[in-house]
């Protein structure tokens, strides 16, 4: 409390500078922007000393933060410090220090008024602390965020012109094609045009999109890889049943450009033809009706999709072979051995009968032996560690990426009027952004997801209880589906004799909690 006129005490309000620069040069100076900031800043407090109002030394900077959203470290702090009970006033420069997006700084405000914290602009002259302030505040906002739409509708309308002249407007590039910067536009690379070529003649072959995944990554293929005009390497991902699903259902492929729903003939050539590519889409569209593999898994193979050799790495295939013309004998072989020769892999095969009874076997065992409940509780909850340890880093990975992408967006907006490839170049950075935004989103909700499925003793040993009493009764389409549920992985080692089971956390917390008959179900 502090004393006006000698005897009347005045509240105290501590309050808290924020400051930000959306880029980081300038920031190595002995007196930079920040600086220049928070001394604004504390000469506006120190001119309410009258009022009670004090400065806090904690100093709260954001230098190379863009104020689009609100992952930004000194933010995070100052509203963990709000909600701590430790601030009663906020002050800033001007209100986009703060944030640039109406929607973040209206969840900022209900913030700040949920614990009774004020916010002050040194140079609109404005505070919150009052009603008109705050209709100043929400006005200033508004305007600001009319303009960022209007800019926003500018460049979707040049996209949209450009994809109906058949241009290419922006955005990665796929495997199979380069950016020419000079159009901009897309070229053709021979070598790239090979490989999406035999990803379709694979899918032809296969009909399965997680066996052409498979086989893309023992064959060491990658999806597009490129570099940014930072010098910044990127994409080179690995293929998956998605990724293949986006590239063979791609319409670049037929030299097209795609706007929303309607379709335009490109600049570009075509990589794929018409026949080809139609009958890869009819393919797609019967196997998502029917369920694409799971159906064509005729011969029960329970361990299809599961099984794979120890010492290889590959996945083992399921096959058969009939003798005295009817009798079946069903098997499950290396896919290294497969293709390189039997001498190259210890595993081989196995006969598929023994190796399923063995993983069924075991699974009972597990509901019947403490021990066992035991070693597999851990290693689950070993594995749910693993799963939260890399959902963390991609979102530390997508935050720094977005941190880069909110500062080259401000850097090519400053160059807009000069650079004629600008507005393209700015849609391309605004979609990279936006996908890294989903990226993190999705991360985060898979570490929450993680956290909410933690499993217990009890989980385990309810959905050990539901596997023994039902399992014979089931159709070896339900027995299949159970054991993809419960497993993630089994491994046979040939050399050793030795069988490795993973289990699926999150198929057991299902189980315990609906049990088999409604997993199977579903």
């Amino acid at each position: 409390m502090t004393q006006r006129n000698g005897s009347v005490p005045t509240p105290q309000t501590r309050c808290a500078i924020y400051t930000r620069k959306s880029t980081e040069e300038g920031l190595d100076q002995a007196f930079n922007s920040l600086d220049a900031q928070r001394e604004s800043g504390e000469s506006y407090i120190a001119s309410q000393k009258s009022e009670g109002w004090v400065c806090l030394p904690d100093r709260y900077d954001d230098g190379g933060y863009s104020g689009g959203n609100i992952e930004r470290p000194a933010v995070k702090r100052l509203l963990e410090d709000i909600d701590a009970g430790r601030i009663d006033c906020v002050v800033v420069y001007k209100v986009d220090r703060l944030s640039r997006s109406l929607m973040d700084f209206a969840r900022m405000m209900q913030t700040f008024e949920k614990h009774g914290v004020s916010f002050v602009s040194v140079t609109q002259q404005f505070n919150t602390a009052n009603s008109m302030g705050r209709l100043m505040l929400n006005v200033l906002l508004s305007f600001a965020q009319f303009e960022r739409e209007i800019i926003s509708e500018r460049t979707r309308d040049k996209i949209a012109a450009a994809r109906r002249k058949g241009k290419w407007a922006g955005g990665r590039p796929i495997l199979g094609y380069d950016i020419d910067r000079t159009g901009p536009r897309l070229v053709v690379n021979d070598d790239e045009a090979q490989r999406v070529r035999a990803i379709f003649d694979l899918y032809v072959e296969k009909e399965s999109l997680l066996q052409v995944a498979m086989e893309l990554d023992r064959r060491g293929w990658r999806m597009k890889q490129w570099t940014g005009p930072t010098g910044l390497e990127h994409g080179g991902l690995r293929f998956d049943k998605a990724r293949v699903r986006n590239l063979l259902s791609n319409i670049a492929y037929l030299g097209k450009v795609r706007h929303h729903d309607h379709v335009f003939e490109g600049e570009h050539a075509a990589i794929i033809e018409g026949p080809v590519f139609e009958r890869v889409q009819q393919m797609l569209r019967s196997n998502g009706r029917t369920g694409g593999s799971e159906v064509r898994n005729k011969h029960g193979a329970l361990l299809k999709g599961l099984l794979y050799c120890g010492p290889c790495g590959f996945a083992m295939g399921h096959s058969y072979t009939k003798k005295n013309g009817s009798r079946l004998y069903r098997y499950y072989v290396c896919g290294h051995a497969q293709k390189r020769g039997w001498h190259s892999c210890p595993s081989r095969s196995l006969p598929a009968q023994e190796i399923e009874k063995f993983v069924v076997d075991r699974i009972r065992d597990v509901g019947n032996n403490p021990s066992l409940l035991d070693a597999t509780l851990e290693q689950a909850r070993e594995q749910e560690e693993i799963e939260l340890r890399e959902a963390e880093q991609t979102q530390r990975a997508a935050e720094r990426e977005m941190n880069r992408l909110s500062r080259e967006i401000q850097s090519v907006a400053i160059d807009a009027a000069k650079e004629p490839h600008a507005a393209a170049r700015l849609a391309d950075l605004n979609e990279r952004l936006r996908e890294e935004e989903m990226r993190h989103t999705e991360a985060r909700q898979q570490a929450d997801a993680i956290g909410r499925r933690a499993i217990s003793r009890s989980d385990l040993e309810s959905a050990m209880a539901a596997f023994d009493p039902i399992w014979n009764v089931l159709t070896p389409r339900e027995q299949a589906r159970v054991l993809h549920l419960l497993i993630r992985r089994v491994e046979y080692d040939g050399e050793k004799g030795a069988v490795a089971i993973t289990f699926r956390p999150d198929g057991i917390k299902a189980i315990s909690n609906g049990g088999i008959e409604q997993c199977t179900a579903n």
